[in-house]
């Protein structure tokens, strides 16, 4: 694939590992006749480490034999976290190191995650980019001085711990981004 048609999401091969691309910009050059150069940001879905890649316009990345399969949750032990695809009913497990980031928002119940699956093995899990998460505890609202939006820490089902606007209380669902772990609005 030429370097300008990689996108966020894609996944190619770098120096032989499988590389996710996480961000990509985009430098003109300010002379004539200099190259536009492509900054990628990516994550080695193997080892983890993220990379800096520039190329030129015209460079060449392969992609990736690579798959993306849907899965849900079965289960987490004291070492791994065990999901099962929901195409072929393969069972895959990960070690919960490698899934840290986005173990606060996986419940049983969640919707839309998938498996990334190379060379016939789960090297990760990419989640929805929000999640309805309970509310299991937080502070009461206080009445008075709501000229400003007030915010006040929550703790979710999964134990993750948001800021949210002070009306909610516990029990109600709540939309959170996975990307930045930030409250959206009500479920």
């Amino acid at each position: 694939m030429q370097a300008k048609e990689i996108k966020n999401g894609s996944v190619l091969v770098f120096e032989s590992q499988p590389v996710i691309i996480e961000s990509v910009s985009v430098q003109s050059p300010s002379a004539r006749g200099a190259a536009t150069l492509y900054k990628f940001r990516g994550r080695n879905l193997i080892t983890r480490q993220k990379l800096d890649i520039t190329l030129k316009g015209t460079d060449f990345l392969p992609e990736a034999d690579f798959q993306r399969r849907p899965v849900k949750l079965m289960y987490s032990d004291a070492n791994q976290l065990h999901v099962l695809d929901q195409t072929d009913f393969n069972q895959y497990s990960l070690d919960l190191a490698d899934v840290a980031n986005e173990r606060p928002y996986l419940t049983e119940q969640l919707e839309g995650m998938t498996a990334l699956i190379y060379n016939d093995e789960c090297v990760g899990l990419q989640l929805p980019t929000a999640v309805e998460l309970t509310v299991v505890q937080c502070d009461p609202a206080v009445r008075g001085n709501s000229a400003t939006a007030r915010t006040k820490p929550a703790t979710l089902e999964t134990g993750l711990v948001v800021q949210v606007p002070e009306y909610l209380k516990e029990g109600e669902r709540v939309k959170v981004d996975t990307r930045t772990g930030e409250f959206l609005s009500r479920a």
